[in-house]
């Protein structure tokens, strides 16, 4: 490929571990899709196992990799993601943190805190951590970039709290770290998925409903302007968009890749 977009760009992508499924799951996806742009990539996941299937398919590409198992609700494990990167490849250029997730979300009377504080942790506060770890380096080097994945969950009406809480949380939080950091030369946006083909999203549903995949899929396709589900392609080019110098004047920006899901839900 030639006039490939991130050749010499070192990235870190937290949340890249392809969890069972029948399709690809996002962090899978921009690893590939990065890889073939021509980065060097540090994957980052909580899930060894889940890990090493992105690492491989990353190396078919011939993508130059590493890899780190941690944790990001444990901030020691955050600030040893960006000493890593600098160990092995001697700076960052971009953090994109691909981690959320809503097991226990409920109603707001029907809410646990313990399951308010586990989602929490995970899709906001681990993320600030990843940011706030890296953002000195890119200071240091007045340059970097920030992607954020977000959802259109933070934007529509939805029957649980948590989730959606804590991704408009994140919309703001990426907002004030592209002001704030805007005259370092480091640009942050956020991704906002809509109802997307990938095992998190369809394989846990079916199993915790008892009902089939095509099922889920079949309903969710239905809802969309476009008539299909997005799929994890449509999230990593987005990605690669935003972590390019293409996109050298864009900063602040939520950016759905939705379908035109929320202009239809308004």
């Amino acid at each position: 490929m030639t006039n490939k977009r991130l050749l010499g760009k070192v990235c870190i992508i937290v949340g890249a571990g392809q969890q069972p499924g029948q399709t690809l799951g996002n962090g899978r996806a921009v690893a590939e899709r990065f890889a073939e742009e021509g980065a060097s990539l540090l994957l980052v996941d909580i899930n060894p196992d889940w890990l090493e299937e992105t690492v491989q398919a990353v190396r078919a590409h011939k993508g130059i990799v590493h890899s780190l198992v941690a944790d990001i609700t444990q901030e020691s494990q955050c600030q040893q993601i960006a000493a890593t990167c600098i160990q092995h490849f001697g700076k960052i250029d971009v953090l994109h943190n691909n981690v959320g997730l809503s097991k226990g979300d409920k109603r707001t009377a029907d809410l646990d805190v313990s399951a308010w504080d586990y989602i929490m942790d995970r899709n906001l506060k681990g993320m600030f951590m990843t940011c706030k770890h890296v953002l000195p380096h890119m200071v240091r080097q007045r340059s970097g970039c920030i992607v954020n994945i977000s959802s259109t969950s933070s934007l529509a009406a939805r029957p649980t709290l948590t989730y959606k809480t804590s991704k408009a949380a994140v919309n703001a939080m990426t907002q004030h770290i592209a002001v704030e950091n805007a005259p370092f030369g480091i640009r942050a946006n956020a991704i906002l998925p809509g109802l997307m083909d990938t095992p998190m999203a369809i394989n846990r549903r079916a199993q915790e409903q008892g009902i089939d995949p095509e099922l889920i899929r079949q309903q969710r396709s239905a809802l969309v302007p476009m008539g299909r589900m997005g799929t994890a392609w449509d999230v990593a080019n987005a990605a690669v968009f935003l972590a390019s110098d293409e996109a050298a004047y864009i900063t602040g920006v939520l950016l759905p890749v939705d379908g035109g899901l929320l202009q239809k839900r308004g």
